[in-house]
């Protein structure tokens, strides 16, 4: 029981960390076409998580590779549930890849405006997606007494899931606007600027009604009334949230990032620590849902994967913030004059 629950919790962890580090740069790609007024802008937009977003998704695959080797069952029945959205994810994520590749393949402004429609197109539907998909979990899936989900991809487009999607798409716009804030200059840094504080309000206002609406459609809120000291991780996403504007207007952009952090690390527990022990709970009957302690791997396999994640994910994230440390500086035209440059 104990291994299980520290499983879950590392699961929960690896996907925030996920949504930290990919999360801005989606954020980016979603406001691409609306920041980058010249090929100049959007080259320097493209620079700004050109050197992290691959290494980003490295926490997806990390992410996907624990609920497979620590919770098969979870991994079979969300990735036939949610088949048909995470294969877009999928596809959306490999068409960004290429499209930051290609895009400055060739000198025609129509090849690059058909790369940057792919960029925005790739950053939008994952960030849209992600949250649908959450959101779902987080209300329950209608899964049968064999794990069979009932529905189909329009099932999840419910008034709960879409509003987890704008939810995950304002985070991924104000991440992305600060982190834009803090690695360009001129004009293009105004407008991240600009555009971060309205955008913030926003999210404000999604991030109420998406906590006042979990209250009626899930039942998230049960373990935090039982356990009345949870309501910290609730109180960290405020936290995070009001120090997004707080360092906004003090101009401190990195420290509004590492509170936009904070905020999205809240939020993730917020959800995941309301689903604890379910995974992947069924609204059709509760003994349908599938669990940390019913659905994981033996002990053996567990306690084996914890020695191997202790050695290593420290490595990964120490690295990780060598990369972050290496790349904080703004983008000059000296970067844009590179031979590898985008």
């Amino acid at each position: 029981m104990i291994l299980q629950s520290i499983w879950f919790f590392l699961w929960g962890l690896l996907w925030a960390i996920f949504f930290i580090t990919d999360g801005f740069d989606l954020g980016i790609g979603t406001l691409y076409p609306f920041l980058g007024k010249s090929d100049h802008d959007k080259r320097v937009m493209i620079h700004a998580m050109g050197p992290l977003w691959d290494g980003n998704e490295v926490w997806l695959i990390t992410a996907g590779g624990v609920t497979f080797a620590a919770f098969p069952l979870v991994y079979a029945v969300m990735f036939s549930s949610l088949y048909t959205a995470l294969m877009l994810i999928l596809f959306a994520l490999i068409l960004r890849g290429v499209s930051f590749e290609f895009r400055g393949k060739v000198d025609h402004p129509a090849w690059r405006k058909l790369w940057d429609t792919c960029i925005f197109i790739g950053s939008f539907a994952p960030a849209l997606l992600f949250g649908v998909a959450f959101a779902n979990i987080f209300q329950g899936l209608p899964l049968n007494n064999e794990h069979l989900f009932q529905g189909n991809l329009f099932t999840l487009l419910n008034p709960y899931g879409l509003l987890g999607g704008v939810l995950f798409v304002l985070f991924f716009l104000v991440h992305g606007a600060l982190w834009l804030a803090i690695r360009s200059q001129g004009a293009l840094h105004d407008r991240a600027v600009a555009v971060a504080g309205p955008l913030w309000f926003v999210l404000l206002l999604i991030a109420v009604a998406f906590l006042a609406y979990s209250a009626v459609a899930t039942n998230l809120y049960a373990n935090f009334l039982a356990h009345p000291y949870l309501f910290v991780i609730i109180l960290l996403a405020v936290a995070g949230l009001l120090g997004i504007k707080h360092f906004l207007v003090k101009q401190q952009y990195f420290k509004a990032w590492f509170a936009s952090a904070l905020a999205i690390v809240g939020a993730t527990f917020f959800g995941i620590v309301g689903l604890f022990p379910n995974m992947l709970p069924s609204n059709i009957n509760a003994e349908y849902s599938l669990t940390a302690h019913n659905a994981s791997s033996s002990p053996l396999t567990l306690k084996i994967m914890l020695i191997v994640v202790l050695l290593f994910i420290p490595v990964v994230l120490a690295y990780q913030i060598w990369a972050y440390h290496m790349f904080r500086t703004k983008v000059t035209e000296e970067d844009l004059a590179l031979e590898e440059a985008y």
